[in-house]
């Protein structure tokens, strides 16, 4: 249980966010996120400045219970009105017969753009107010775009079915002439404004053209459908309040007068269609009595001869009592049942002949024919003169009564056709209020813009923490059983001398004098960083009395992390103490500690392992007390094999007599095997890490390459600390792709 607790308690460690270590880590990056929000919020400020503002037209529908306006009339009119759900009115608004209508109306089926500069022409354009002149003069002599004020109307458009949807461009050639080209550049159609140009499949009716010479626009024919698709997706159309049967419409685009037009031509296309639903049902019935109305005319006026005919036959024959009684009778059920007649053709295609309301036609049909029946019988005792006389008498009456009847009905319904309005009504027609565009809402893109920045800024600093696993707490260091010396503070003023080196350097090469005292220790010996080194002295002092030897190495896992720094500064920060002191460049490949005491190489190490030089030549005095200081020498091209020669043996053995302290520079040991060599005659390795670039894992690695030659590690100087508002880092994951580092010489002197 015990073995456990400590795994428990480091689990429960790293799994706890650490609010101040993460705020003080956005603190340490204020510069970047204060950067990238305020670039973010400057794009969000020129997009809302320079995007094409967008109108919204707006219109409201009304849909109502249609009602009879002429009293007497509502059993005619009844079927003609009706009351229709505002989903079904959205839809029909939408249909393709509404819409088809407004695209052919406004010829949305022709695209016309004109040719605006990139980015920033268009916001030119439409801040063109020179009322004087109809378009903008163009700018620096670019005609070929539209600077503001062109204006093309294109009223029909036609190609061939294999050019619909390309692009076309047509180049403007002044006083209304223009040439219409393809895409690829074919000249197709030559024409003017006013006339219709034609050729090969193309014909072209320019209504208005006014532009510079040279002025380009695209001009693109969509299919009809296309284009009707895409102002179904374009119109909005939504009921305001649940049943309230007001319907809102609403049209967005960048010509405030072009939405309004469009709104208003789909609204009269639904209000004109809708009326002409509603006329319908009166407009069938009417065409049915007209066809039957000459039918009933032939046979009034065959009843009205044979009636004639026979009273100048047989004279003057009056009717009895009896018989002009049954005769009114026998007209009424005639009359009725002719009606009824009338009704079956609307019964038939309204019902089917189960419906409630086709049978009780039926049954009143029946009881007005068994009634006939009977009054037939009756007729049927008179005198045959007055049976004749009666019929044709009934026929001619009868036929009267349907006559007159299908005029009063035709009449009726061409009242109820005529005035028909729908259910339909516009309460406002569109309407733009041009002074404020829907879009783009430029309070809210310069908020979002600075918002996203802030985001991504923040990302951006939290990622890139969260990938760098450089070591910070010089804890995690020890944690592998490496004990850490002393931690230098990065230097500002070593950044002042390192860009003043390299100022330095350049002007060496041209005018060949040596700019000594780029050495930290003797500019500024009492920075922080020197301070610090100088505990490292103190530390260094009761190492070394454990040592085999005075000679210390100083090498690091990767390049970059400081180690000349380290080697020249303590050096120096020894030597002050009253030591005498040697320093000695081993890095043959890249080594650049001539350029602190501004020496040059030649004659160095390498020289010496070579014996073109002797030891005690190469060993130069320096301006800081008791240090002399040997150069890397002439670059060799086998470094790793120089070094592993009696000669470096024979160097060590002479110069650690001579000094107090030996300290040696080497390449890293990731990189190279140099320092491998170099340490096994050296009584101390010192090792640098740089923060927040070399990881705990490599600094691992590091010492087991070490150990595994033979070489103890004896601690870690953690070199450059930065001062951090989040102090030092937590949690490192381990990656293997810092094993391999290119270190090759760069042949500078």
């Amino acid at each position: 249980m015990s073995t456990q607790a400590p795994s428990t308690k480091q689990s429960k460690t790293e799994d706890e966010i650490d609010l101040l270590a993460l705020f003080g880590t956005l603190w340490d990056a204020k510069a970047l996120i204060l950067s990238i929000t305020f670039l973010c919020s400057i794009a969000g400020i020129a997009y809302a400045l320079l995007a094409t503002p967008i109108y919204r037209a707006n219109a409201l529908i009304q849909v109502e219970k249609k009602s009879s306006g002429l009293p007497g009339m509502s059993e005619v009119s009844e079927m003609f009105g009706g009351e229709s759900a505002s989903g079904t009115e959205i839809e029909l608004m939408k249909s393709r017969k509404v819409i088809g209508a407004a695209v052919d109306k406004a010829h949305l089926d022709i695209i016309v753009e004109p040719n605006y500069f990139p980015i920033f022409g268009s916001a030119i354009a439409r801040r063109f107010g020179n009322h004087d002149k109809e378009f903008a003069d163009p700018i620096f002599g670019m005609n070929s775009f539209a600077w503001g004020g062109e204006v093309l109307k294109v009223t029909e458009f036609n190609v061939p079915s294999f050019a619909f949807g390309r692009e076309h461009k047509l180049i403007s050639q002044g006083d209304g002439k223009y040439l219409l080209y393809s895409k690829q550049g074919e000249l197709i159609l030559e024409g003017r404004a006013g006339h219709t140009a034609e050729k090969e499949g193309y014909s072209l009716y320019v209504n208005t053209l006014s532009a510079n010479k040279g002025t380009e626009f695209e001009i693109i024919r969509k299919r009809r459908l296309s284009a009707i698709i895409k102002l179904q997706n374009e119109l909005g159309a939504s009921e305001r309040g649940k049943d309230s049967g007001i319907i809102a419409l609403n049209l967005e685009h960048d010509d405030p007068v072009h939405a309004e037009n469009v709104l208003n031509v789909i609204a009269e296309n639904y209000l004109r269609q809708n009326v002409e639903r509603q006329s319908a049902e009166a407009s069938k019935s009417l065409e049915f009595l007209r066809e039957q109305l000459p039918s009933i005319k032939r046979d009034l006026e065959g009843s009205e001869r044979r009636f004639n005919d026979y009273q100048v036959k047989v004279g003057s024959v009056n009717i009895s009592a009896e018989a002009n009684a049954l005769l009114e009778q026998v007209v009424d059920l005639e009359t009725n049942i002719a009606e009824l007649q009338l009704q079956q053709a609307e019964l038939d295609r309204k019902y089917t002949r189960d419906h409630p309301t086709y049978q009780a036609w039926r049954e009143q049909m029946a009881e007005l024919r068994k009634r006939k029946d009977e009054l037939s019988k009756r007729i049927q005792d008179l005198p045959e003169t007055q049976q004749e006389l009666l019929g044709l008498k009934r026929d001619l009456e009868v036929g009267t009564e349907i006559y007159t009847q299908m005029l009063n009905s035709i009449q009726e319904l061409d009242i109820v056709r005529a005035g028909t309005v729908g259910n339909v009504r516009i309460v406002d027609s569109a309407a733009v209020n041009v002074e404020e565009p829907v879009k783009p809402k430029k309070p809210l893109i310069v908020v979002i813009s600075t918002l996203l920045g802030a985001f991504l800024s923040i990302a951006l600093v939290l990622v890139r923490n969260a990938l760098n696993r450089g070591v910070t707490n010089p804890d995690d260091i020890e944690a592998i059983g490496l004990p850490v010396y002393t931690s230098v503070p990065l230097s500002d003023e070593q950044r002042k001398l390192d860009g003043l080196g390299r100022r330095r350097s350049t002007l060496r090469k041209k005018q060949k004098n040596q700019h000594p005292h780029d050495l930290l220790a003797q500019k500024n010996p009492t920075d922080i960083a020197i301070e610090s080194l100088r505990n490292l002295r103190t530390s260094l002092h009761f190492a070394m009395l454990e040592a085999d030897n005075n000679i210390m190495m100083i090498s690091g896992p990767s390049p970059n992390v400081g180690k000349s720094f380290i080697s020249g500064n303590l050096a120096a920060v020894v030597a002050q103490a009253g030591q005498k002191v040697l320093l000695i460049d081993m890095d043959l490949r890249k080594g650049y500690l001539h350029k602190m005491f501004g020496e040059e190489p030649e004659g160095g190490v390498s020289d010496v392992l070579a014996k073109r030089v002797s030891v005690a030549d190469a060993i130069r005095p320096t301006r800081v007390g008791e240090l002399s200081f040997m150069s890397r020498g002439t670059i060799p091209p086998n470094p790793s094999e120089l070094l592993m020669s009696k000669g470096l043996t024979e160097l060590l053995e002479e110069v650690k007599d001579q000094f107090d302290l030996v300290i040696v520079d080497t390449p890293p040991i990731m990189a190279v095997t140099d320092a491998a060599i170099v340490g096994r005659q050296c009584g101390v390795t010192m090792l640098v890490a740089r923060f927040g670039l070399n990881p705990v894992k490599e600094l691992e690695v590091t010492k087991q390459r070490f150990e595994q030659n033979g070489i103890p590690v004896k601690g870690v100087v953690l070199n450059a600390i930065e001062r951090r508002a989040s102090g030092y880092g937590y949690g490192y994951g381990y990656g293997y792709g810092y094993y391999h580092y290119e270190y090759k010489s760069d042949g500078s002197k």
